[in-house]
């Protein structure tokens, strides 16, 4: 089991969430929740109150403990507000998958490639992940510069069957890889 232990930034304190983070988690969730609903929509299900996000945040200690799932919230050091979330989920085969998402008020500020460095270096050097993963919409052009940004690569979209090609789903959704150095 890896120590729940947060990761610091020159602005930033990611770590794990405590059960007197659910107010902050709710409201943010909530008050973007339009903006957060085709990305995250599981997450949306799971909160819909502060007493889903206790059970959701009781869910990530779980989780962190078993080595399924390592949440962080995202502060900001100098004032303490909770400006989002950034997780890493390890998959097969030394790949792990990185999700975040930022309040609407704290975007544009560097935040989300400042916490994504940081989980980078705790997914290939704490968790011991050789290749990690980010998704996001190809609308999402922020999302898309985040992961540029800080070194992901674009995958190119897979070659699909001429009948499969009218699904839009698949197509609309970019991947992008970072492999750890040797």
């Amino acid at each position: 089991m890896l120590p729940r232990a947060p990761l610091y930034t020159e602005r930033l304190c990611l770590r794990p969430y405590e059960p007197a983070d659910a107010d902050a988690f709710f409201a943010l969730l909530h008050a973007d929740r339009p903006r957060f609903q085709a990305s995250f929509p599981d997450r949306l299900q799971a909160v819909r109150s502060v007493a889903d996000a206790v059970v959701s945040l009781r869910t990530f200690a779980e989780d962190w403990r078993t080595g399924r799932f390592y949440v962080f919230g995202i502060w900001h050091r100098a004032t303490a507000e909770y400006v989002g979330d950034i997780c890493l989920m390890p998959q097969q085969k030394g790949q792990a998958e990185i999700g975040y998402y930022l309040a609407a008020a704290a975007e544009g500020h560097g935040y989300a490639r400042e916490a994504l460095a940081a989980v980078i270096d705790f997914g290939f050097n704490t968790v011991g992940s050789q290749r990690l993963l980010i998704r996001c919409f190809q609308g999402n052009v922020r999302g898309q510069a985040v992961a540029r940004a800080v070194g992901f690569q674009p995958e190119p979209p897979p070659k699909r069957p001429l009948w499969f090609r009218n699904s839009d789903t698949l197509s609309q959704i970019c991947r992008f890889w970072l492999v750890r150095n040797a």
